[in-house]
């Protein structure tokens, strides 16, 4: 995919991504904190599939869809963090134009999957708590598949939009991104065209993409705190909270960064604030995940512990 020339006939062949500092001295400490996470993050999320494949407790719905979840997750990180350790290695900061619309189509390509994922979680749990008796052919595995074929076309058609339009801007100078990834806000600044359209189609898109799925997750939980209330057991309460608290956690993280990063467009110019959003984004939800989902799971822990032994569950 190649650039179209600007008004005054030139053309941006290359970006500059600044990365997150622009003091060359405390590269080598941004390199290895980074690589830390990305090693912390892609670990985690393994260890979260291997969990799952190794145990029969967890071959359930739910955790079909987390075991997706976790591909999402390594995906999501790997499409950024890579490329900004080996800018860091090299010192080179240009980006290819291609390079960039190709980032930017597979970071909304995943963060779109992982949005839709999410909802599917959300019925998941509703179904569970709320239509226990017909939760196994409401949610039988033909259900989930279909749920994430979904998920993926759905994100897949939102990733090429934008990556179209963005197509369509002209760039004929500055190239400097304040950013250590390509996305749509910062192009958005570098376009010596209108981006009107450009902004309202991620606007209308944004509310279709996060709008519908938030309230469909909102309804689904209004729901199950309704049934949960309803059961006499304090036990009972406490472990169907446990395993909602976990999701819900997630889903906060995820929307308020969401939010910030992509509703504000023309409020303000882009600022370092963006680059710590990009950072949630892109490294703190990833590798935040497998703990937020294990730390309060006995069943998640101990087949941890099992994948770490090398035991078989006796079930």
């Amino acid at each position: 995919m190649q650039p179209k020339s600007g008004a005054n006939g030139t053309t941006i062949t290359e970006f500059i991504l600044l990365g997150l500092v622009e003091t060359p001295e405390l590269w080598p400490l941004v390199f290895m904190l980074f690589l830390f996470a990305y090693l912390v993050t892609v670990g985690g999320n393994l260890s979260i599939l291997a969990a799952i494949l190794v145990e029969p407790k967890l071959h359930t719905p739910m955790y079909f869809f987390l075991g997706n979840l976790s591909v999402l997750d390594i995906g999501c990180i790997t499409v950024t963090v890579p490329s900004m350790l080996g800018r860091l290695l090299s010192y080179k900061r240009l980006v290819p134009y291609g390079a960039c619309l190709t980032q930017l189509f597979f970071f909304h390509l995943l963060v779109g999957v992982d949005c839709f994922l999410l909802t599917a979680m959300a019925y998941d749990r509703f179904l569970a708590i709320c239509r226990p008796l017909t939760y196994s052919t409401r949610m039988s595995p033909v259900v989930q598949r279909i749920l994430v074929a979904l998920s993926w076309a759905c994100a897949f058609t939102n990733a090429l939009t934008h990556t179209v339009a963005i197509s369509t801007l002209n760039f004929c100078g500055p190239n400097v991104i304040n950013h250590f990834y390509c996305d749509l806000p910062q192009l958005f600044q570098l376009s010596c065209s209108s981006t009107q359209l450009n902004e309202l189609l991620l606007f209308a898109v944004g509310f279709i993409m996060a709008g519908t799925p938030m309230a469909l997750i909102v309804t689904s939980y209004a729901h199950v705190v309704a049934a949960v209330l309803r059961i006499r057991s304090v036990e009972g309460r406490k472990k169907a909270f446990s395993t909602c608290g976990s999701h819900l956690t997630v889903v906060a993280i995820f929307y308020g960064s969401g939010v910030f990063n992509y509703m504000r467009l023309g409020s303000a110019k882009l600022s370092d604030k963006d680059k710590a959003v990009g950072i949630f984004n892109t490294v703190i939800n990833p590798m935040l995940n497998p703990i937020i989902y294990s730390l309060r799971n006995p069943e998640v822990q101990g087949a941890f512990w099992r994948v770490i032994t090398g035991k078989r569950s006796l079930t």
